[in-house]
């Protein structure tokens, strides 16, 4: 693995002026962002507003006709090759049948580590083990992918990311089809890895959980409409421009935001 240097003061993203077309689609319009390291990142937008396009491009495996994508101050293909940045995508385009075991998938975030001989040392079975146990599937490591629940296929990617200590994780929808127990523990262990200093940028549709899991949000709509604390994303204004008008009892509605009013409790100093 190639060690490159890390700053506190580079972004762990830095996205800038970036456009991808497919043919004459427009997937993002000069798309301009970043990421400090140690964050969550919650993407927010409708289907089709190219969340997934993004996330392709911050892995180099798309040419945008526009633009320049940096992580870690390097190129996409740098980061890729240092093993800082692991890829989690949609689970419609995984194939599930093929006969890998649980094991095997997180094994291979080592691969990156290992000689010519693509075998397992002590130390990468030591790492593929901790990182099982930190997702709790030590006891299903024999099992093949496709017989685990949606909830358990994503806990393995993520431990992949582990044992390949990845500095960077890009989730495309991990919460998609995962009962609350599993997204309750998904989010406590991003929450650990976020402590532990890495960055996760991930997008999901809950967003009445974006407060809780997300130190920031990004409201995209083939261009960034909004990005900072959830609070200041989510607003009834913001979500209109992305979703179109929210109606009153919606779990967009509920996780909006109220608008700022200088008569409220926080817009006082609490003196008098």
């Amino acid at each position: 693995m190639t060690a490159l240097p890390m700053s506190e003061h580079v972004p762990v993203i830095d996205v800038r002026n970036l456009s991808v077309h497919y043919g004459e689609v427009l997937a993002l319009d000069d798309v301009t962002l970043s990421l400090a390291p140690g964050r969550i990142c919650g993407l927010i937008g409708v289907n089709g507003s190219g969340k997934s396009t993004l996330f392709t491009s911050l892995m180099g495996l798309l040419v945008p006709q526009a633009g320049s994508v940096e992580l870690f101050g390097t190129s996409t293909a740098s980061a890729r090759r240092g093993g800082l940045v692991a890829y989690m995508p949609q689970a419609e385009s995984v194939d599930w049948t093929f006969p890998v075991s649980v094991s095997d998938v997180v094994a291979m975030g080592v691969y990156g580590q290992l000689g010519p001989a693509r075998r397992l040392k002590a130390a990468h079975r030591a790492a593929v083990d901790e990182a099982l146990e930190r997702v709790g599937l030590t006891g299903l490591r024999k099992r093949q992918i496709g017989q685990l629940s949606g909830g358990q296929r994503k806990r393995v990617f993520i431990a992949r990311s582990i044992a390949q200590d990845a500095r960077l994780l890009l989730l495309d929808e991990p919460f998609a089809g995962v009962d609350r127990t599993s997204e309750r523990t998904m989010t406590a262990l991003l929450k650990d890895l976020r402590d532990e200093g890495r960055s996760v940028l991930v997008s999901t549709h809950d967003l009445a959980g974006v407060p809780e899991l997300c130190d920031e949000a990004i409201l995209l709509h083939r261009r960034v409409l909004a990005q900072g604390e959830p609070s200041q994303v989510l607003t009834h204004g913001n979500l209109a421009l992305a979703f179109g008008p929210v109606p009153p009892g919606t779990p967009a509605a509920a996780a909006a935001a109220p608008p700022f009013s200088p008569l409220s409790p926080a817009a006082s100093d609490g003196g008098s």
